[in-house]
């Protein structure tokens, strides 16, 4: 059984033994696909609202794009165990002689590449569902607007988490060239969705406090 298939309290359970999987990387993408989920949420009860009608088509996009990417999300919490296993074997590979160091070393290096696929992604991914999120928070349900708030909460928390998991992994890469290009894809994604996640949510705090 996948660990998507889970139930909460299973997943919960696994996570907090001592097994290399599923750890920070499956958590920031359940994590994100939470946050995407709420954000349907507030879509469907914004969708057939007379009130809501001149953005019907617009939330039915958000809609319709937000459950691709909580797709997206919940397939990247078995992707990085997956993806994360043969790096946590290639640290236990014996290094007594030169010939067992280098094979060490090359087998390493390709599986920490490995490793960093997925959080990049998950940083992608929760970036994207946060600008959905700054989308709605303006033409969303008002009767549910917190519903943005922690849902963009989670998401934010995704984004972060899973540039957490990449740099883990690019701090023992030694492929300089690599770690510029993972750097170039990841840490403006961050920084921004962190602005537009706490614009978002501040503009929620507003709204429930009016």
């Amino acid at each position: 059984m996948r660990f998507a298939d889970k139930t909460c309290t299973e997943f919960v359970d696994i996570l907090s033994t001592k097994s290399a999987v599923p750890g920070g990387g499956g958590a920031a993408a359940l994590t994100g696909a939470i946050g995407v989920a709420l954000g349907s949420m507030v879509c469907n009860l914004t969708i057939g609202k007379r009130k809501y009608a001149e953005y019907e088509d617009r939330v039915k996009s958000i809609l319709e794009r937000a459950k691709e990417l909580e797709r997206d999300l919940i397939k990247m919490i078995d992707d990085d165990a997956e993806c994360f296993l043969p790096l946590s074997k290639a640290y236990g590979m014996k290094s007594h002689t030169e010939e067992e160091k280098k094979l060490k070393e090359e087998t390493l290096e390709r599986a920490l590449k490995d490793a960093c696929g997925v959080p990049i992604q998950i940083v992608k991914t929760a970036y994207e569902a946060i600008k959905l999120h700054e989308e709605l928070v303006d033409i969303g349900s008002r009767l549910a607007i917190s519903d943005v708030g922690v849902g963009v909460q989670c998401l934010r928390a995704a984004l972060i988490s899973g540039q957490l998991n990449v740099l883990i992994n690019i701090n023992s890469i030694k492929d300089e060239q690599y770690i510029k290009e993972v750097k170039k894809q990841t840490e403006n994604l961050v920084k921004d969705g962190i602005e537009i996640a706490d614009t978002v949510y501040k503009k929620v705090e507003d709204v429930i406090m009016k």
